[in-house]
């Protein structure tokens, strides 16, 4: 299985703020087709991003400074799990083991730093758009 258009569509609404319209896609996604192609795309995205933000090697201290950072944005990203956080940080930038930590916890996880690493970036559309592909060219690796 690959991703899907609809599945692509749906994480680049939320990345490019148009809150709306992801939380209308993401009602209308396929949920047995999401629980593989949308969970690596976001996984594959969250990947990229983490390891532009926390290449291998980065302090484990910077990595808790900027949980606490995206922690502080706002209600959302207040209600996830710092240690979590710190953790699935820590496993795109020094292979941190996270096979105990709930799947859904770790996907919302994920999402809310995958949001605001890419918030980070200030990217235009171009650039969002070109981040977009890298992520899914890689998720669709992950699937085959």
């Amino acid at each position: 299985m690959a991703v899907l258009d609809e599945q692509e569509a749906t994480l680049h609404a939320l990345l490019a703020n148009r809150f709306d319209e992801y939380e209308s896609k993401l009602s209308s996604l396929d949920r047995e087709a999401a629980n593989s192609g949308y969970n690596a795309l976001v996984g594959a995205a969250f990947a990229i991003a983490a390891d532009h933000r926390f290449p291998e090697g980065s302090k484990t201290a910077d990595i808790i400074e900027y949980v606490g950072s995206v922690r502080s944005r706002g209600e959302g990203a207040a209600q996830i799990d710092p240690q979590v956080a710190e953790r699935v940080l820590l496993m795109v930038s020094a292979d941190a083991d996270v096979d105990d930590i709930d799947p859904n916890v770790q996907f919302e996880t994920q999402l809310v730093l995958l949001a605001a690493l890419i918030s980070d970036q200030h990217l235009n559309d171009v650039e969002l758009d070109a981040f977009m592909s890298k992520a899914r060219k890689l998720a669709d690796r992950w699937l085959a």
